[in-house]
């Protein structure tokens, strides 16, 4: 059986790193801003630069022990 590809956020690090990573306010809010970007999401970048670091860092934790990935609130 092939192995399949996921796409998880944080670089594709596997789910226990980006949970610990995730866990942390200053590298999550870092990590987020990177991710949003390397996806070519300039603007959800930039949102998360100013508000990153509170409620979404919140939620991005939540999400990533649910299901491995963060709050996509914007696709622009």
């Amino acid at each position: 059986m092939a192995k399949r590809k996921s796409s998880k956020d944080y670089f594709g690090l596997g789910r226990i790193l980006s949970i610990i990573l995730a866990i942390i306010p200053v590298t999550a809010w870092i990590l987020g801003i990177c991710t949003r970007i390397s996806e070519g999401k300039i603007v959800a970048g930039i949102i998360r630069i100013f508000f990153g670091f509170n409620i979404v860092w919140l939620i991005d934790l939540i999400l990533m022990i649910v299901n491995g990935r963060i709050l996509r609130l914007i696709n622009a």
